[in-house]
């Protein structure tokens, strides 16, 4: 269980990166996430543009378990290196989310910023 709570994430001024920008809001003590780990983690998930959340675990309740290699690549680069108890913002471009825009996904062509809070590492 954890002591942390849902993120705000506030409303984004300038331009849209277009590289990932990865930001420790809080460096954890725990296990290291590493390239090939699965991850236990806590997220939300906004668009740059709007500010409207698109996707929260903290919505349902419950962290999830991922494989990192199985996420986009914004999350195979920004969380290895998170130290469990961590919570680490992910401002991502389109071409390490979905993709460019008409690329089939709902959120292709869309800047993305996750905030993510690593529970545990396997």
């Amino acid at each position: 269980m954890t002591d942390k709570t849902k993120p705000e994430i506030d409303f984004q001024d300038g331009a849209e990166p277009t590289e990932l920008v990865c930001t420790d809001i809080e460096v954890g003590t725990g296990e290291t996430a590493t390239a090939g780990a699965t991850v236990d983690v806590h997220y939300l998930g906004v668009e740059f543009a709007s500010g409207e959340e698109f996707d929260s675990s903290w919505s349902r309740g419950q962290s999830v378990n991922f494989p990192l290699n199985a996420l986009i690549a914004g999350w195979q680069e920004g969380i290895p290196g998170m130290k469990v108890g961590g919570r680490r913002q992910l401002v991502v471009p389109p071409a390490l989310a979905y993709g460019p825009a008409g690329s089939g996904h709902q959120l292709s062509g869309k800047t993305l910023i996750f905030v993510i809070d690593l529970m545990g590492v396997s």
